[in-house]
């Protein structure tokens, strides 16, 4: 026990310097963001084109683009996490998210919602995992998968928590009503918990005993980095269609829309589940062949809902299974950079990660819309993305450190 205590203290990371209300404020908000700011798109999007008139292809196509922005916004905001901590990027975030989401409510013609959706993607990058990651990681030191596991088992609540609830709105009120309603809820959260409860000195980055000083551009050019790169990267491609794609499928083969939903919900509560046996997995495995088994595992899980064509309880237990492996994949990514070069750099490093994941992120619900319609449909769609996430896991078994 004191041997843990006196590395922390070394590290700057002990208990002292925690602000005590962080943890809580982050699952708060991981929940609330991610809940309004991206899982209730899917919801109310078949709302959205049927009152406005607007392509399927055009909105999604603006969802995405708010995804390719946070891609490219993330990279500077690593820097600045690094050297400055959390608190102000993550405020300054939420302030934008609640913005961007009264834009999406008012939004008069197409032009202005693809807007606000690159003003979302801003607020993506300032207060999804990535800062809240970096958070975790530099305050908790040692105990960073404990608390990283925390966060994402809240996390992974958004879209159980919201999917359900913003279709619930949607059947009382109006597509653009109920974004405004969810902008009331992102602000009453989001706003207060990361100006009050992340106020805690910012420690100084613990150096990594192998790292030279110019150690974070040599990782980066690394052929393991782009390797785990690419591997995450083609994953992410196959894991955000799947998310995306779920309520379609489901409806293509019979569910109701809010059937759908609740199994893109209950999908959120099969990440909780999922995370709960990450820091069991961490201890028992080593880094690249968990990285292996669980895209792998992963891709198992998408080509099922590819050749299950039902009954409707039977795909929403797979789209419970399929969230299982997607908690685990999330804590895979949060502690890629840390578990094989230190925590030195992590938020440029994880920045650098994270920005062709996001914009894989990004492009795969326009992708996956367009491509279902030349397969022939989700089924084939789902198939397809099978074999990307088995692809990803070849690549993903030549990335091991040296």
């Amino acid at each position: 026990m004191t041997n843990v205590h006196t590395s922390e203290a070394m590290t700057g990371t002990g208990d002292r310097s925690r602000p005590r209300a962080a943890l809580p404020a982050l699952c708060a908000t991981q929940i609330t963001s991610w809940g309004i700011v991206y899982y209730a798109f899917p919801v109310l999007n078949p709302q959205t084109t049927a009152d406005t008139g607007w392509s399927t292809t055009s909105t999604t196509a603006a969802f995405s683009g708010a995804l390719l922005v946070s891609a490219v916004t993330g990279i500077p905001v690593g820097r600045i996490l690094d050297r400055r901590g959390p608190r102000a990027v993550m405020t300054l975030g939420s302030v934008l998210g609640v913005t961007a989401v009264l834009l999406l409510a008012s939004a008069p013609n197409l032009a202005m919602f693809s807007i606000a959706w690159a003003l979302a993607g801003v607020a993506m990058a300032a207060t999804f995992y990535q800062p809240a990651f970096a958070a975790v990681t530099r305050w908790w030191g040692p105990d960073r998968v404990r608390a990283l596991t925390i966060v994402t088992l809240a996390g992974g609540l958004a879209s159980t928590a919201f999917a359900p609830l913003t279709a619930t709105l949607s059947e009382h009120l109006s597509w653009r009503a109920t974004y405004a309603v969810l902008a009331a809820v992102l602000a009453a959260v989001t706003i207060p918990a990361h100006a009050l409860a992340l106020r805690a000195p910012w420690p100084s980055a613990p150096p990594h005993p192998v790292q030279r000083a110019d150690g974070s551009t040599s990782v980066a050019r690394s052929r393991p980095f782009l390797m785990l790169t690419a591997a995450l990267t083609l994953n992410g491609f196959a894991m955000y269609a799947v998310v995306i794609a779920l309520v379609p499928l489901l409806t293509e083969r019979g569910a109701s829309p809010a059937t759908a939903a609740w199994a893109l919900g209950l999908g959120g509560a099969g990440q909780t589940l999922g995370r709960t046996l990450y820091a069991t997995l961490a201890r028992r495995t080593a880094v690249t062949a968990r990285t292996v088994v669980l895209i792998a595992v992963g891709g198992a899980t998408t080509a099922l809902l590819a050749a299950v064509p039902g009954p409707i309880p039977l795909l929403v237990v797979l789209a419970i299974l399929a969230g299982a492996v997607r908690g685990n994949l999330t804590l895979l990514q949060a502690t890629a950079v840390t578990d094989r070069w230190g925590a030195a750099a992590y938020g440029r490093l994880s920045g650098l990660l994270a920005a062709p994941v996001t914009t894989a992120s990004a492009v795969s619900p326009f992708a996956g819309a367009a491509l279902a319609g030349s397969l022939g449909g989700y089924a084939g769609l789902f198939a397809l993305l099978a074999i990307v996430s088995g692809l990803a896991a070849v690549i993903a078994a030549v990335s091991k450190p040296g």
